[in-house]
């Protein structure tokens, strides 16, 4: 009997313990450009999840330029993610930290090792992988807890994706102050660097220490980011593992997107863009959409990838390059064929015509060892 009261006596205090954190704010707070926000600690590390950086890309605003997010009156919880983006399931290896998904979708999340919220740290924002048709921020992978107790912020974010964040119309590019549609997606992570740098202090970070990574389409995110006149002066620092811009996912021309965009479009018997708008989200994602393409917009990117960096044009800031050993197996270049240096050869050239034999010679392939 003694032994019971003793644990129902432990259990008792730590429910005290825990309705005082919560009446006397415990839990750490930050005020942003928009309102206060309430996170929560997870094992040392301060944590605030599912904060909106842009308008609900909802109604009206589907396929448009992120627009700012509401200021919010009273103290706004931040413990849990917002919901993911309108995605199908397509790749095995992925899970989520939520099992809400939506089109409203732009939320990012902060995690800060911050005490004083004056110690100027260096800041990590990771865009996730997923060839811009699938991921999202809450991904446990990306999770920033190991990275801040480290010493650095680390925020993910959402952006849309597939025929959300990547569609072309003509209907769109009219009604678009910048005379331009698609790139919703990258549009969005510009959006997310802005408020990152317009909040991060905050959260104890460095604003003019910010360092955009990510990996396959997240790797493709920060080459086009480089890109874009937009993202310039919004990060000091890139880092991209498993491809670019100028490989896979590669841009076409505004007016030949915007051509696919309007052939889908009267395929599936929508004659306008209100039509369009009107599709609910859930039946617009299982509508047999084509991959839609990046695009050649004139305003988040004005020009081919590869004409921009030879140009010298791109973001002039410190860049680490690499992949991840189990990104692409041997079969997606050769198409099935037996990798020997003749069909890697043959491969090579229908990517790099006659600098084939200088990509062998880089990469010092000279025969059919592994």
């Amino acid at each position: 009997m003694h032994t019971k009261r003793s644990f129902l006596t432990i259990a008792l205090l730590f429910l005290a313990v825990g309705v005082f954190a919560q009446l006397t704010g415990k839990h750490p707070r930050v005020t942003t450009k928009n309102g206060v926000l309430e996170g929560v600690n997870e094992s040392g590390v301060d944590v605030f999840k599912g904060i909106p950086f842009a308008a609900p890309p909802v109604g009206k605003l589907r396929w448009r330029e992120p627009q700012p997010a509401k200021n919010w009156q009273g103290v706004r919880k931040a413990d849990h993610f917002g919901p993911n983006p309108m995605q199908l399931p397509v790749f095995g290896d992925m899970n989520f930290g939520t099992d809400s998904m939506s089109e409203d979708c732009l939320y990012l999340n902060v995690w800060t090792p911050s005490k004083t919220g004056k110690e100027g740290l260096p800041v990590l924002v990771y865009f996730y992988g997923g060839g811009l048709i699938a991921g999202a921020g809450s991904e446990p992978r990306y999770g920033g807890e190991r990275m801040a107790r480290r010493g650095m912020i680390t925020i993910t974010a959402n952006y849309r994706l597939g025929i959300f964040g990547f569609f072309s119309y003509p209907g769109l590019t009219k009604e678009s102050p910048n005379h331009a549609s698609g790139n919703y997606g990258f549009l969005d992570q510009v959006a997310a660097l802005k408020w990152v740098k317009e909040n991060i202090k905050a959260f104890g970070g460095d604003p003019n220490r910010i360092t955009i990574a990510g990996e396959s389409a997240g790797s493709i995110s920060v080459s086009a980011l480089m890109c874009s006149p937009l993202s310039k002066n919004l990060f000091e620092q890139a880092i991209g593992s498993s491809g670019s811009l100028m490989g896979a996912l590669s841009p076409e021309p505004l007016n030949e997107a915007e051509k696919a965009g309007e052939e889908y479009a009267e395929k599936e018997g929508y004659q306008s863009l209100a039509d369009l708008r009107a599709i609910p989200a859930k039946k617009l994602l299982h509508m047999k959409a084509p991959r839609f393409a990046t695009v050649i917009d004139g305003y988040f990117l004005p020009e081919q990838p590869v004409k921009i960096f030879s140009e010298g044009k791109q973001a002039h800031v410190p860049l680490l390059v690499g992949w991840n050993s189990e990104e692409m197996a041997p079969g997606f270049l050769l198409r099935g064929k037996k990798p020997t240096l003749e069909n890697l050869k043959e491969a090579l050239k229908g990517r790099f015509g006659d600098q084939t034999d200088e990509v062998l010679q880089k990469y010092h392939i000279t025969d059919d060892a592994p």
